[in-house]
């Protein structure tokens, strides 16, 4: 069973994630509580899924553009983002488009084939919430946000790149 952890810790989700199947099939929308849609469902049925009762989220896949998404961020709880294979990384670049460029503040979620190995650099790109894959063991899988002790890159968790980060601790011990 998939696990999530959110804020660095094991979570329990509150959210339903509703895809389609590979037919096009859909699942019917619950009456109330949290669902996650496809960003498809999400412009198709727009004004059902405001009016029901529960939060919304929308979940992203590699093609779509998140500023397809940009004027209606207001009204998700959560924007998902799918990594449909470990080697698919249009997901890091949407992360980071929408903690960027579009100002997301609300929880980002990685979800689909999401392992250990990512954890590190998907939490540089603003993601704060990870369902790991089925198999992963989560406790395994919050050591990696300390693989590493320094970040050289400029990235969302850390504006400023190390050598700017230098500058500005010397000049604050020439005080």
């Amino acid at each position: 069973m998939a696990t999530l952890i959110k804020a660095r810790k094991i979570a329990t989700d509150s959210w339903r994630l509703l895809r389609d199947s590979p037919g096009g099939a859909r699942e019917p929308l619950p009456i109330d509580g949290d669902i996650i849609v496809p960003f498809r469902r999400w412009i198709e049925e727009r004004d059902t899924l405001t009016q029901r009762a529960g939060r919304i989220g929308v979940l992203l896949d590699g093609d779509d553009e998140p500023a397809d998404i940009a004027e209606d961020l207001r009204l998700f709880g959560v924007v998902a983002v799918d990594f449909p294979r470990f080697t698919d990384g249009r997901g890091y670049s949407t992360g980071r488009l929408l903690r960027e460029r579009y100002g997301w503040r609300g929880e980002l979620r990685a979800v689909g084939d999401v392992q250990r190995d990512q954890l590190f650099y998907l939490a540089r790109c603003g993601f704060d919430a990870f369902m790991l894959r089925d198999g992963e063991d989560a406790t395994v899988a919050l050591d990696a946000f300390h693989d590493f002790s320094e970040r050289y890159q400029s990235a969302v968790d850390q504006p400023l790149p190390l050598f700017r980060r230098r500058d500005t601790a010397g000049a604050a011990l020439d005080r």
